[in-house]
C-alpha cells in the first residue's frame, strides 16, 4: 500500500471532483478531520526528542512575513487574489508532509518540529490577520479576534495540549493512539476527496465573468508553491536539512486553508488553496519520481 501513496493524491483529486455533487456535501466533516490527523501526528511523537533550529525560526519568520508582503503586495492588484496567495503561505504544514520527506529521505523529526512550531504560531497569528483583512473587519478588533480564535486557534492547539497531556498522565493511551499515526495519511487523503468536490461545486456556480480571475489565481498559485518550495530548501541547505525545511515551507495543510479561506475570506479567494492541492501534488510527484530516478 505504501508504494500506492504518491498516487493516492492525484486520483484522490480526480474522484472527488468528478463526483463532486456527492463528496461536497460532506465539507461539515473537515474541522474534525483536522483535529484527528493532529491527534495522531502528536501522540506519535517524542515530545522530549523534538528540537528547534535556527532554520526552523528563518521558515517561520519567512511564513509569516512573506504572507503579509505579499497581501499588501497585491492587495492593490486585486483583493480576491490577494487573500488567496496570502491564505497559501500562511496556512501551517500539512500532517501528510513527514510522509513525503521520508519518501525523498529527508529528516523526519526535523520536519515534525517544524510542523509544530508552525501550527501553533499559525493557532495565534491567524485570528489577528483575519481580524485585518477577513469577513469579520467591521466587528471590534478584539471580538474578532477571539470569534476566530474559537475556530482556528482552538483547532490548532487542542490536539497538542490533548495530546500533550496524555503524553505526561496517560502515556499508554497515547502511545495506542499515536500507533494509529500512518492514518492521518489516508485521513487527508479522504479529505482532498471532499475539498476537491467542494471546490468544484463553488467553481461551477460562479458566473463566467469570474473565469479569467480564477485562471489568474491557479497560475499565481502555481509560482507560489514553486517559489516556497525553492526557498525552503535553499534555506534548508545551509543548514544541511534541505529536504525537510523544502517541505515544512510548502507543503501546506490544503484543507485547513481552504477551511479558513471559505470562512473568513472573499468566497473566490478559496480558489486558492484549492488550485494549491493540485500545485503541491505536482510538485511533490516529480520530486519524488526524480528521487526514485536518481536511487537506480
Amino acid at each position: 500500500m505504501k508504494s500506492l501513496r504518491p498516487y493516492l493524491m492525484p486520483i484522490a483529486m480526480v474522484v472527488g471532483g468528478v463526483f463532486h455533487y456527492f463528496f461536497g456535501k460532506f465539507t461539515y466533516l473537515t474541522p474534525y478531520m483536522i483535529f484527528v490527523m493532529l491527534m495522531l501526528t502528536y501522540c506519535n511523537m517524542e515530545m522530549k526528542q523534538v528540537k528547534f533550529s535556527i532554520a526552523h525560526c528563518i521558515l517561520l519568520g519567512v511564513q509569516l512575513v512573506g504572507s503579509i508582503f505579499i497581501y499588501l503586495f497585491l492587495s492593490p492588484l486585486n483583493e480576491s487574489l490577494a487573500q488567496g496567495l496570502l491564505i497559501c503561505a500562511l496556512v501551517p504544514t500539512g500532517t501528510a508532509a513527514a510522509v513525503v520527506t521520508g519518501m525523498l529521505g529527508g529528516n523526519v523529526a526535523s520536519l515534525t518540529a517544524y510542523s509544530l512550531l508552525c501550527n501553533l504560531a499559525i493557532a495565534f497569528a491567524a485570528p489577528i490577520v483575519f481580524s485585518y483583512i477577513g469577513v469579520n473587519t467591521v466587528m471590534p478588533f478584539w471580538k474578532s479576534v477571539w470569534m476566530i480564535a474559537e475556530h482556528v486557534g482552538f483547532l490548532l492547539l487542542v490536539p497538542f495540549v490533548l495530546s500533550w497531556l496524555l503524553s505526561e498522565y496517560l502515556p499508554k493511551i497515547a502511545s495506542f493512539i499515536g500507533s494509529y499515526s500512518s492514518l492521518a495519511f489516508y485521513i487527508w487523503i479522504a479529505g482532498i476527496l471532499i475539498i476537491s468536490g467542494r471546490i468544484v461545486d463553488f467553481v461551477l456556480s460562479q458566473q463566467i465573468q469570474n473565469l479569467w480571475l480564477e485562471i489568474t489565481i491557479a497560475i499565481a498559485t502555481f509560482v507560489l508553491c514553486v517559489l516556497q518550495f525553492v526557498v525552503g530548501r535553499r534555506i534548508g541547505r545551509s543548514f544541511n536539512d534541505t529536504v525537510a525545511s523544502g517541505q515544512g515551507l510548502a507543503q501546506k495543510n490544503t484543507i485547513l486553508a481552504i477551511w479558513m479561506a471559505q470562512l473568513y475570506l472573499n468566497p473566490i479567494a478559496s480558489i486558492a488553496p484549492g488550485a494549491y492541492v493540485i500545485s503541491q501534488n505536482i510538485v511533490n510527484s516529480f520530486q519524488i519520481w526524480r528521487s526514485r530516478q536518481s536511487a537506480r
